[in-house]
């Protein structure tokens, strides 16, 4: 289902660049802005569920890398211009999408999920009205916070309040969503997706020049989207494939308050790994839980501590410590809504394909060095490896 041309056609996203008409202080691509947004969305759509109101989030995961997708491929046309088109051009709106099918069809192997991303593009009825809601409102306040940093830079530049009156009308009709409100409120909420949002800002492999630059943010979209591909493949159940998402999602997350840590000097001193992972714990707990509503506290915990070990909670019982088991184990015996399951395993498997391609993309612009060459011997330690049912060898053997 995961091939090597879909893995790189993901990976294009990284080299969207936005705003680029704009004076900007720091790149702003695309990769990172979807990050951004599905952490909105997942934090709109627990407000929704805490209010009483039902959530699609296997549509809601599903729109959000779709849509990335799409814009892929359209990433010339500017999101003014292609809101005219759909707004006033339906046909044309229609035949666009048409195209971007084709264009992605080629790199999609399962025929579920062409169907599924064909109906997408071509079907307004895919998204419910709620789920579209949320994600909608997630895409334009992660527009809204990258604007705040374009305005801050570019003042009086052309249309720079134009934009602004835009993109504050474009809010009102969310307001209705109880996240929204409290992100237009500066409650402790929008403190965090600030906090998210600055890891856009932290790049990867920081002593290493490569081609492109990516960020942790954007670095997590892409394992949260790798996970995914993942989850699919597996047949996994509506609650595991929502907990490996945003497993992959958020699993750097305690980085926002650490700073990205490289891999060699982790691993320089034997118990430096188990000492960080304790910081990060006690970090968390001061700086980023309490940000958020307690009753999201032990979701988020299971999510990004022991991020990389498969576990299962019965019943979904927060209260409940984990139980780790392997993701072998899930594919047999848990996996279902009930257990609660997280592969970690396979988020693992997804971050280190993540970094692969870093190194790849880096190595095929012709950047080589000691680091990229290490990274490109990643996939060595799979080599014949299945993990929870996937051929991680065959995947990396196909570069």
């Amino acid at each position: 289902m995961l091939n090597k041309s879909l893995a790189i056609r993901l990976f294009d996203a990284f080299s969207i660049q936005r705003w680029n008409e704009k004076i900007r202080p720091v790149e702003l691509v695309e990769m990172d802005k979807t990050a951004h947004k599905m952490i909105i969305a997942w934090c709109l759509g627990r407000c929704e569920e805490d209010a009483g109101r039902a959530v699609n989030w296997e549509r809601l995961i599903n729109g959000g890398i779709f849509e990335l997708m799409r814009r892929i491929v359209i990433s010339d046309i500017k999101s003014p211009i292609y809101n005219r088109i759909r707004e006033e051009h339906p046909d044309v709106f229609r035949e666009l999408n048409e195209w971007v099918y084709r264009q992605m069809e080629a790199h999609l192997d399962d025929q579920v999920i062409r169907e599924e991303f064909r109906s997408y593009l071509m079907d307004d009825a895919y998204l419910d009205k709620h789920t579209r809601l949320v994600l909608d409102a997630a895409h334009l306040y992660a527009t809204f916070w990258e604007f705040r940093i374009i305005r801050h830079t570019n003042p009086r530049g052309y249309q720079i309040e134009e934009i602004h009156t835009s993109l504050m009308n474009r809010m009102e009709p969310f307001l209705d969503l109880v996240g929204m409100r409290r992100l237009v409120t500066n409650h402790p909420l929008a403190s965090f997706i600030d906090l998210c949002g600055q890891l856009r800002f932290q790049i990867r492999w920081g002593q290493t020049p490569r081609i492109p630059r990516t960020s942790v943010l954007g670095h997590m979209m892409l394992v949260a989207c790798l996970s995914w591909f993942f989850s699919r493949e597996v047949g996994a159940c509506a609650r595991r494939s929502y907990n490996n998402f945003f497993g992959g999602l958020l699993h750097d997350l305690p980085e926002a308050v650490t700073r990205d840590i490289i891999s060699p000097v982790k691993s320089s001193v034997e118990r430096l790994p188990d000492v960080i992972a304790n910081i990060e714990k006690q970090l968390a707990e001061r700086e980023i839980f309490g940000l958020l509503p307690q009753t999201w506290k032990p979701e988020l915990a299971y999510l990004i501590q022991d991020e990389f070990d498969s576990k299962i909670r019965q019943s979904q019982d927060e209260g409940r410590k984990p139980l780790k088991v392997s993701s072998a184990d899930i594919g047999s015996s848990f996996n279902a809504d009930g257990f609660d399951p997280y592969d970690g395993e396979l988020v693992r498997v997804a971050d280190h394909l993540s970094a692969f391609l870093e190194a790849y993309m880096s190595a095929q612009y012709g950047i080589r060095s000691e680091s990229i060459d290490k990274g490109l011997r990643i996939g060595e330690k799979y080599a014949g490896q299945v993990i929870a049912g996937i051929d991680v060898g065959r995947i990396y053997a196909a570069f």
